[in-house]
């Protein structure tokens, strides 16, 4: 009796571990949403397919894997089954006949991207068009480097009928046009003068196939609109305009391979946010290619005199130190250059791995002049600036040799004989 007790035991814990086999093989939660299971299966799908890996045995093998594991977790059903009795419990569940039970990995493949469940280079399928979007994000993304997400929506195979259209799975051949789309029509111009011309059908609708009862969630469509995340990585100094390629996540269709979303990395403008990462004095430095540019603004005592230190915050939060000793000027929209505090070059613009190489900082000093001073204040500076003019002020006027009068210019009836 315990014997049996601790086999039962056994068997229920390999059921257990073979639920975690499925999950972990699509990188997923036991609570995985569906949307994260379809997440999963697109990726790895995409990342093990044969087209992808030729001569690669491993992958095939693991392609097929992701798609068993899909197939029995993205099933309620077969999900409820899996999780309580295992692997022995699906194969069980296959056994008696479960209709949604699909043992084709590239018949599951072509349900997600279209086609023939090849990719389109690797077997002259039909490729849908390419979707380009714009996504924007702050400087110190591209400074930094950052994962993140951003969201698209476009049209998707209805998963609720796998891009039949129909709520039971059945399609028939239009019998208006015999699966062709299109019927000829005949039409008289003359007495003893007819014309032949193809039209589509209007039975079907130009698809060769009629459906009796239409998929209640894409209306026989066999498509529907939907939105769809994608991790987008964006690696230190990217240039803007870069454009990152999703293979095969534009438009979906059951009579195409997906085509090519395109995304263009553009720049937000500058803003403060709410966390301390985002309020750094770097978010509004301005990037032209490698370099950064900043203003730095200074009061006419500073200009002036020296003897004062700021400190400008990066946007990685490292501090930029700028100063002056006393007694160095600052002309106005002088520009300071300091060396590697720019951006990042792109480790795809280095050459024979340079490593990390930074371009320059660019410091334009604004100087402010007061608009108003105190009674005392102005008459000590007035008697500093006498003074001096007195000892060896000049005229820029006489220096210049600009003249004192207005300068007679000739006539327009006036000229010179050549």
């Amino acid at each position: 009796m315990l014997l049996r007790i601790l086999l039962l035991l056994g068997v229920f814990a390999l059921g257990v571990l073979g639920a975690e086999d499925f999950y972990k093989l699509l990188g997923v939660k036991k609570d995985a949403s569906e949307r994260e299971l379809k997440k999963a299966y697109r990726s790895l799908s995409k990342k093990f397919h044969p087209d992808k890996n030729p001569g690669d045995e491993s992958a095939h093998e693991k392609f097929v894997a992701v798609a068993e594991a899909y197939e029995v977790l993205i099933d309620e059903e077969s999900r409820r089954v899996y999780d309580q009795y295992g692997h022995e419990g699906i194969k069980q569940h296959k056994q008696g006949g479960s209709p949604r039970q699909h043992h084709d990995p590239f018949d599951l493949f072509s349900r997600f991207f279209g086609g023939s469940g090849h990719f389109g280079h690797s077997g002259g399928q039909r490729q849908g068009p390419n979707m380009e979007l714009r996504v924007a994000i702050p400087l110190r993304d591209f400074y930094n480097g950052r994962v993140t997400e951003f969201e698209v929506e476009k049209q998707a195979i209805c998963s609720a009928c796998e891009g039949t259209g129909s709520e039971d799975g059945h399609v028939e051949t239009c019998d208006a046009c015999g699966g062709r789309g299109a019927r000829i029509q005949r039409q008289q111009l003359a007495p003893g003068l007819f014309q032949q011309m193809q039209v589509q059908c209007d039975k079907c609708n130009g698809k060769g196939k009629t459906i009796a009862h239409p998929c209640p969630v894409c209306g026989g469509s066999r498509v529907v609109r939907e939105p769809e995340k994608h991790e987008l990585h964006i690696e230190k100094g990217m240039p803007l305009g870069v454009r990152i390629t999703y293979e095969n996540e534009a438009d979906e269709s059951p009579d195409w391979v997906a085509g090519d979303l395109i995304v263009h990395l553009a720049e937000t403008d500058p803003q403060y946010g709410q966390q301390d990462h985002e309020r750094t004095d770097g978010t509004f430095f301005r990037r032209r290619g490698k370099d950064l540019f900043w203003r730095e603004v200074l009061s006419l005592r500073e200009a002036w005199m020296g003897d004062w230190t700021r400190n400008i915050t990066h946007l990685d939060g490292h501090i930029v130190q700028l100063s002056r000793k006393r007694g160095e000027v600052v002309q106005p929209n002088q520009i300071e250059i300091i060396a590697d505090e720019g951006m990042p070059v792109w480790h795809q613009e280095l050459e024979n791995n340079a490593g990390e190489v930074y371009g320059s900082l660019h410091v334009e000093y604004v100087v402010v002049l007061p608009d108003q001073m105190e009674k005392g204040m102005e008459k000590d500076f007035w008697g500093v600036w006498e003074k001096y003019r007195k000892k060896s002020g000049k005229l820029l006027d006489d220096e210049w040799g600009r003249p004192k009068e207005p300068i007679v210019m000739p006539s327009a009836d006036d000229h010179d004989e050549l």
